[in-house]
């Protein structure tokens, strides 16, 4: 049996192994010393001065920059808000060590209201330490001097220039375009549910109302930032570098100033309304609610003596054109006829006899005309023309107030219009189950008599009441009412289209034009109710009047407005829309205890097509 040789050793190949590994080890080694000879020299060549700004003397800080709001103009391109340099006096509590004394120390230099301070302390109890807060606003060229040269005895204190809103045109606009003022604490709170509070970082407003509420996103801009070098004392020595914040975007509306100033000299001191739209795409010309106020008290902080002279029994914060609810009167005569019509209830060559009065049979109450005496023989268009309240007491009480709830609120009564402001209510529209609900009790035959004339429990916002003329003079097709036509992002312009809600379809077209008929009558026929308001008109216009009671007057009394109080006389209102031919513009006026409502929509009418001359055209045949 052979035996096994054994293996003679190479030792030459062992050696070639061995220095290819001590080579491929030596380069590994060498490599790694060369990435730490460049990232010291990164580090202490390249970042030299990155990093020496963070020695113990210095540190590098983020401060937010806030971005430009937005601008808003009106459809002409006046401007109706904008931004002004202010200098404000800001702290940084987490930066003062004794602040009572730090306050009462620099109350010496420049002069600081107990008001002032009670702000201050009420704002920083509900922020953070190491956010910048105003304690006093809008300081003047020589507050800004004398506490520069003393600036070094205060450290956490510093003097802020900033862009604050302003509002040229004072109290003309302020329930459209609303205001921006101090942000609270539920509004922070809100921001950080939504992870929008980063972005506001450097902000101090937002939108509160309004216009500048509904788009505050729109408005608000991107918030930027800057990495400065400061020293040991907070001061700020260079900028390493700035990331640019993004202005908000602009604002141009349909609102057209000039016919909102008409509107606010027209009211004067009457408590009222004004609503002016676009009759072909509803943009909203003009909203005014007077008594109005200064939006430019609220945006640096009003005071408690000029907001309790705001809460008086006129309640000029409330915005009467969305919020205000008035029982819409003969204004819905056109649109209940509409229904009788659809109906069967009656024709256009329905006569009815007019007593003066409406009597549901076995039922001796009686329901009274205006016109004590009554109208005679009245179909469809007198009742329209002359406002007959008898004729449409039977066509509800006929109709029942299913159909009459039903059919309205195609219009929109009853609910939001739509329009691009948080600020309204969807007021009343009675039915069956809306009685049932509010107070428990069944719907009784007599209450559906009042709701005929637009009274009883139905109650409307002047913005609904133009709104619904609006659908009427468009024959059904339903252009919500809107504020904001187009936004501008540098050179993009973005066209608002507001989308067309469904439209109301008649069994009949032709039931449209009755109406409309009717409406123009009560302008040009002598009879009309709105006849002498309208005379000598170069434009052709129709409306309808109407006029709502505050107080019920007993049965067998006359209404007698002398001897009532002020606050219980007849609100009046008007609707009215023209050309009537090619209606360009509706108009919507409500007046509080008041009457002259066909007057200011003749001011407004005249005023809109001296200034549109193009939309004036005189027809008397559709």
């Amino acid at each position: 049996m052979l035996k096994h040789r054994p293996t003679i050793r190479d030792h030459s190949a062992e050696a070639n192994l061995f220095a290819r590994r001590a080579f491929v080890g030596f380069v590994f080694v060498l490599g790694l010393v060369a990435v730490l000879l460049s990232n010291l020299y990164t580090i202490q060549v390249e970042d030299h001065q990155d990093y020496q700004t963070r020695s113990n003397d210095n540190r590098i800080k983020v401060i937010p920059i806030a971005p430009n709001r937005g601008l808003i103009y009106d459809r002409n391109g006046v401007l109706l808000a904008e931004n002004k340099p202010v200098y404000n006096l800001e702290v940084i509590p987490e930066e003062v060590d004794d602040l009572d004394e730090s306050l009462d120390q620099i109350s010496k230099i420049i002069a600081i209201t107990e008001q002032d301070k009670q702000d201050f302390l009420k704002d920083i109890k509900h922020t953070r330490r190491f956010k910048s807060q105003v304690l006093k606003a809008r300081l003047d060229e020589t507050e800004v001097a004398k506490f520069s040269v003393n600036q070094h005895k205060f450290p956490g204190f510093s003097i802020e220039a900033r862009l604050a809103r302003y509002y040229p045109f004072g109290d003309t606009l302020t329930h459209a375009l609303g205001y921006v003022a101090k942000l609270n604490r539920k509004e922070l709170n809100q921001l950080e549910q939504e992870d929008r509070a980063t972005n506001y970082r450097a902000t101090h407003d937002i939108g509160k109302l309004g216009i500048e509420k509904y788009y505050e996103e729109t408005l608000h801009g991107k918030v930027g930032s800057q990495r400065v070098e400061v020293n040991n004392r907070g001061r700020v020595i260079r900028t390493l570098s700035m990331t640019q914040p993004q202005p908000g975007s602009d604002l141009v509306l349909t609102l057209d100033v000039g016919l909102q100033q008409i509107a606010q000299h027209a009211l004067k001191d009457m408590r009222g309304a004004v609503v002016v739209m676009d009759a072909k795409d509803g943009g909203v010309l003009a909203l005014y609610s007077n008594p109005s106020y200064d939006p430019n008290l609220f945006v640096h902080g009003i005071s408690s003596k000029n907001y309790k002279a705001l809460l008086n029994q006129d309640r000029p914060l409330i915005n009467r054109t969305t919020q205000g609810r008035y029982a819409p009167a003969s204004t819905v005569k056109p649109l209940m006829a509409v229904l009788a019509l659809e109906e069967n209830i009656v024709n256009e060559s329905t006569s009815m006899w007019d007593p003066g009065f409406f009597q549901i049979p076995n039922v001796e109450h009686k329901w009274r005309d205006w016109k004590r005496w009554g109208h005679g023989h009245v179909d469809v268009y007198k009742a329209i023309e002359e406002s007959c309240d008898t004729y449409f007491y039977d066509a509800a009480y006929r109709l029942g107030i299913t159909k009459i709830s039903d059919f309205m609120a195609r219009f929109g009564y009853g609910d939001l219009s739509g329009i691009d402001i948080h600020e309204e209510t969807t007021a009343i529209l009675p039915s069956k189950e809306w009685k049932e609900g509010r107070f428990k009790e069944s719907w009784w035959r007599g209450d559906t008599i009042s709701v005929g004339i637009g009274q009883g429990y139905w109650t409307a916002t002047p913005i609904q009441i133009a709104n619904a003329t609006n659908i009427l003079v468009n024959r059904g097709i339903n252009h919500p009412p809107h504020l904001v036509q187009v936004i501008k992002k540098d050179s993009d312009i973005t066209q608002i289209n507001n989308e067309e809600k469904p439209p109301v379809i008649l069994k009949d077209p032709r039931h449209w034009q009755v109406s409309l008929d009717a409406m123009h009558n009560t302008v040009q026929k002598i009879s009309g109710t709105a006849h002498k308001a309208f005379k000598g008109t170069n434009y052709d216009s129709a409306g309808k009047t109407g006029t709502a009671q505050v107080v019920s007057i007993a049965q067998g009394e006359r209404y007698d407005a002398e001897s009532l109080k002020e606050r219980q006389r007849d609100n009046t209102i008007y609707v009215g829309f023209a050309p009537y031919n090619d209606p360009k513009i509706v108009v919507s006026v409500v007046l509080e205890n008041n009457h002259g409502g066909i007057q200011i929509a003749r001011q407004l009418m005249d005023y809109y097509f001296a200034a549109n001359p193009v939309n004036l055209a005189r027809n008397d045949t559709p």
